[in-house]
């Protein structure tokens, strides 16, 4: 999109360009031969000038001619929010806009606010990254009153009518892809087992932590009814295995509890579904803490620095890549389409009902990470240097 949103802009450029070309011919045009080379001569001198003082006019012409837009992410906490709001406010800036990025820090009551003052600023599009979906149903109330559009980024936003769209990765392939990683990892399909497993995902309030819970839980659901993968801790339930914040420290210190009392003997825990790399984190320092069992096979999510280096050191086994550049280029065509009278262009109309009813989604296609193909995606394409993983 963005391609396509410059090449247009050299286009309209190099008609203006012709234009005056134009111009100037039609000036000349029926002058005397003798006059001629007077007339080039001056033009000649006087095209440095031209060239420069159109310079200055594309270095005066104001950013953001296309409208101030909003960008609410949630916290600077997490790797994945300050690469996704980067990529925003580039991507948008390029296209012709003014960009309010701001970041909430994790806590509502300021994302609340900073929602308020883009109201308040003019702001003609909001896109939110919520920190609770449930938390943004009156200051969004103003944002429709104020014939604001809002797309929902990344996270949905609930039971709001104001949300016009949702812009976010194909949430329950997420974990679709993570648990077909540990069935194949474990060779379900043709071991006897039994293998032990133990589940963590997100935050509770973050409604994508439902749909990668629920993608994986599909593919690993018959393995654990027939017997082949056991959950020792028990624990199986969404609202067990949920993790405040996706916070690192909070997932380290449950593991910690299941270690002592499920595996602290030797008893091998043979593979971690977790939802994304915050709590693979978490897990991966109790395991270094606690365990002296064979190496899990753990799963995670959004190809975190820290955890593609623990990847590399065999301390966790894959992570699904979401590229961010991608999203956030589909945004801007959202953008774009809605800022122009349009509509947005969306390849789901079923899945994600908000509670107010379905809304307009755009999913981009995750793909997972591991040893063996991590430099070809994170490298080779630019999103990471080796430099930034050693």
């Amino acid at each position: 999109m963005k391609r396509k949103v410059l090449s247009a802009l050299l286009s309209v450029a190099m008609v203006a360009t012709l234009l005056v070309g134009c111009g100037s011919s039609a000036e000349t045009t029926g002058a005397p031969a003798e006059e001629a080379a007077p007339a080039e001569d001056a033009a000649e001198e006087a095209a440095p000038a031209e060239e420069a003082a159109e310079g200055e006019e594309e270095a005066a012409a104001p950013a953001g001619e296309g409208g101030l837009i909003g960008v609410a992410m949630p916290t600077k906490d997490l790797q994945r929010w300050n690469q996704d709001g980067s990529n925003m406010e580039e991507q948008l800036k390029a296209a012709g806009y003014e960009v309010d990025l701001q970041y909430a820090s994790n806590d509502i009551q300021t994302q609340v606010s900073q929602i308020e003052n883009m109201i308040s600023n003019g702001c003609k599009l909001l896109v939110i990254a919520s920190i609770d979906g449930d938390s943004l149903g009156t200051v969004l109330a103003q944002a429709k009153e104020a014939d604001i559009p809002v797309i929902a980024y990344d996270r949905l936003i609930m039971n709001s009518d104001a949300v016009s769209y949702y812009a976010t990765f194909d949430n329950y392939m997420v974990g679709t892809v993570q648990g077909e990683y540990i069935r194949d990892a474990l060779d379900l399909e043709n071991a006897d087992g039994p293998f032990n497993i133990e589940l963590i995902t997100g935050d509770p309030g973050d409604n994508n932590a439902r749909f990668f819970f629920g993608g994986a839980m599909d593919v690993l659901q018959p393995y654990i009814d027939s017997g082949k993968l056991v959950v020792k801790s028990g624990q199986t339930s969404f609202e067990e295995v949920a993790t405040a914040n996706w916070a690192t420290e909070a997932a380290q210190s449950r593991f910690d509890a299941i270690i002592a009392s499920n595996y602290s003997d030797g008893t091998n825990l043979d593979a971690v579904l977790a939802s994304n790399d915050s709590t693979a984190l978490g897990v991966a320092n109790s395991l270094a803490a606690n365990y002296t069992g064979e190496y899990p096979v753990l799963t995670g999510q959004d190809c975190d620095i820290a955890s593609v280096k623990n990847m590399i050191a065999g301390k966790q086994s894959m992570s699904v890549f979401k590229d961010t550049r991608d999203l956030a280029t589909q945004v801007v065509a959202m953008v774009d389409a809605i800022m122009k009278g349009g509509e947005a262009p969306v390849n789901d109309t079923e899945s994600y009902d908000n509670g107010t009813g379905v809304i307009p989604s755009y999913l981009c296609e995750p793909v997972f990470a591991d040893v063996n193909n991590y430099k070809e995606l994170l490298i080779d394409s630019g999103y990471y240097t080796e430099a930034d993983l050693q």
